[in-house]
C-alpha cells in the first residue's frame, strides 16, 4: 500500500502540488544557440509534470554568470520565450515548475565569458574543479575578485531574472546559494579571503546570499522564492571551517525573510550522506517554511524521513532522469529504469527524452 504522505497533497507557499516528490536540478546541457530552452527541452520537462514540483537545471542570470557551454539563460527576451514553452507544457498535464537561478562565479572558463574576460569570485581563487567547454571536461580559469561597487549589480541581475521567470511563466522561482557556485563561495571561506562587508565573519560572509533572496523575495513574492543550500558538500572545491554556526545563520536570516522553502543537500552532492557531521536538523528547527530534503534518497528513506519530521518534501535526482514517471513507478512499487551515462551532459533525445514511460517498456521489465 503506497504511503500516505509521500504521495499527498501539500501546500508550498502560492502552490499546492499533488504530491511530495520534487524533480531536483539536473543540469543536462541542451540549450539552444544563444543559451536559449528548446522545443526538446519542453518536452523533456513535459513528460516528467507528474512530479509534485519541478525544479528547473541551473539557468544563468546574466552572461557572466554561465559556466558551462549549453546551459539555459535566463536574462533576455529570447530565452523568456523558450522557457514560456517549457512552463506551458508542464501545466497542460497539471504540474507546477519553479526555475532555479544561478550564477557560478569561479566555476567558469575563459571561452564561456564576454571578450574573454576572467571569471568573477569573492576572490581570486582558483577552484580546483572542471567544467564543460568544447564538449569536454577543462580546467576552470583563474577568477578575479568582484569590486564592491559591482556587487550591487550581481543582486540585480538576480531580482531581474525572478521577474523574467515570472514572465515566462514559472509558479516561482530557486536561488542557487550550493554547490561551491557564487553565493556558496561567499558565504564559505574556504573561497572568501575578503576584507570588506562581503568578508570576514560570517555575517558578511553570508550577506550577498541573503540580499539575493531577499530581492527575489521582494520582486515575486517570498512565497515563490526558496534557496538551494549544500552546508558541507565539497562540490566544486568548496569548503568552509564554520558550516554549523555559518548554516544555522543563513537560515535564521532566511526564515526572517517568510520565503516559501530550503532545499538542503545532506552530504556530499551525490555523494554520501554522512560525509561530515552536521546537524541538519538544526536547519529545520530555525526554519518555519518548507523543508526540501536531497541526496541519495529512495522510496524507503524518503518514507522514513517523512515519518520522521525531518522533511516535508523530498528531492530526487537522477532517478528522474531515466523514469520519466517516477512518481507513478514509486507508487505502484515498480523497478526503475537506470540511466545512460553517456547521455547526461550535452546531445539530442537519445537520453533525454527517449527513457519510456512504465507502460511501454519491454514485458521483461515488469
Amino acid at each position: 500500500m503506497s504511503d500516505p504522505d509521500l504521495f499527498s497533497f501539500y501546500r508550498l507557499g502560492a502552490v499546492t502540488l499533488a504530491n511530495r516528490l520534487v524533480m531536483a536540478p539536473l543540469t543536462r546541457n541542451r540549450a539552444g544557440p544563444d543559451m536559449v530552452p528548446t522545443e526538446l527541452m519542453a518536452e523533456y520537462y513535459g513528460q516528467r509534470a507528474s512530479a509534485g514540483l519541478i525544479i528547473t537545471e541551473a539557468s544563468q542570470v546574466s552572461r557572466q554568470g554561465q559556466g558551462y557551454q549549453d546551459t539555459p539563460g535566463i536574462y533576455s527576451d529570447v530565452q523568456v520565450a523558450g522557457w514560456r514553452k517549457v512552463t506551458e507544457a508542464v501545466h497542460a498535464k497539471g504540474g507546477h515548475i519553479f526555475l532555479q537561478l544561478w550564477h557560478v562565479g569561479r566555476v567558469s572558463h575563459v571561452d564561456l565569458q564576454e571578450d574573454g574576460a576572467a571569471p568573477v569570485a569573492p576572490s581570486a581563487i582558483r577552484a580546483e574543479t572542471k567544467t564543460v567547454v568544447g564538449g569536454g571536461f577543462v580546467d576552470v580559469s583563474e577568477p578575479r575578485a568582484l569590486e564592491l561597487a559591482e556587487i550591487p549589480g550581481i543582486v540585480d541581475d538576480f531580482r531581474r531574472a525572478a521577474a523574467n521567470a515570472i514572465a515566462a511563466g514559472f509558479d516561482g522561482v530557486e536561488v542557487h546559494g550550493a554547490n561551491g557556485y557564487l553565493l556558496d563561495q561567499f558565504a564559505k571561506d574556504g573561497a572568501n579571503h575578503r576584507t570588506d562587508a562581503y568578508g570576514g565573519g560570517i555575517a558578511n560572509r553570508a550577506r550577498l546570499m541573503i540580499e539575493v533572496t531577499a530581492a527575489v523575495a521582494a520582486e515575486i513574492g517570498a512565497d515563490r522564492t526558496g534557496i538551494r543550500l549544500s552546508p558541507v558538500s565539497p562540490a566544486n572545491g568548496i569548503d568552509t571551517s564554520d558550516p554549523q554556526p555559518l548554516f544555522d545563520h543563513i537560515v535564521g536570516q532566511l526564515d526572517a525573510l517568510g520565503i516559501a522553502y530550503i532545499h538542503v543537500v545532506e552530504g556530499a552532492t551525490g555523494g554520501p550522506r554522512d560525509a561530515v557531521p552536521f546537524d541538519y536538523a538544526a536547519l529545520r528547527t530555525r526554519f518555519r517554511g518548507t523543508y526540501i530534503a536531497n541526496n541519495g534518497f529512495d522510496r524507503a528513506l524518503a518514507e522514513a524521513h517523512l515519518a520522521d519530521g525531518k522533511a516535508d518534501l523530498i528531492a530526487f535526482g537522477r532517478p528522474f532522469i531515466a523514469n520519466p514517471d517516477l512518481v507513478e513507478r514509486m507508487q505502484a512499487g515498480a523497478p526503475l529504469a537506470q540511466i545512460d551515462p553517456q547521455t547526461l551532459y550535452g546531445g539530442g533525445a537519445k537520453g533525454y527524452t527517449d527513457y519510456p514511460a512504465l507502460a511501454n517498456e519491454p514485458e521483461q521489465v515488469a
